[in-house]
């Protein structure tokens, strides 16, 4: 459950570490964004190594996809998904993903969403 003002954690190799929440897109007065929704996001802090060749740069404003939640999240056969922190990956203004790399697993949620590339680009799926 993702409102306006949270900070997540970047999955993808775009260069951003950190984000915070501006708006949750897809909605009139919307108040929160679970997985597979897309949010308009501020680049708070970028990764330390690649701070020179980022595609990303500090303050920047993108749209970003939710991958994963702490809240729990039901399933479409009745288990509930919970991960350990809240992460996103960067999108353009085509919905196109910034980066080329993601990093750890995502929900299986994400596979029934036009949002298909993150599934295939990531190490793992989470049912």
């Amino acid at each position: 459950m993702i409102q306006i003002g949270t900070f997540l954690n970047v999955i993808d190799n775009s260069g951003a570490r950190n984000v915070a929440t501006i708006k949750i897109l897809g909605g009139y007065k919307r108040r929160y964004a679970y997985v597979g929704d897309t949010i308009l996001i501020s680049v708070k802090n970028i990764r330390s190594k690649r701070r020179f060749s980022s595609k990303t740069k500090k303050g920047e404003i993108y749209k970003a996809l939710i991958v994963k939640t702490k809240n729990k999240s039901k399933t479409f056969n009745g288990d509930s998904i919970q991960f350990l922190e809240n992460s996103v990956v960067l999108l353009n203004k085509q919905n196109k993903l910034v980066g080329t790399r993601v990093f750890g697993s995502v929900s299986k949620k994400l596979r029934y969403t036009k949002f298909l590339r993150v599934v295939s680009l990531s190490s793992g799926i989470v049912s």
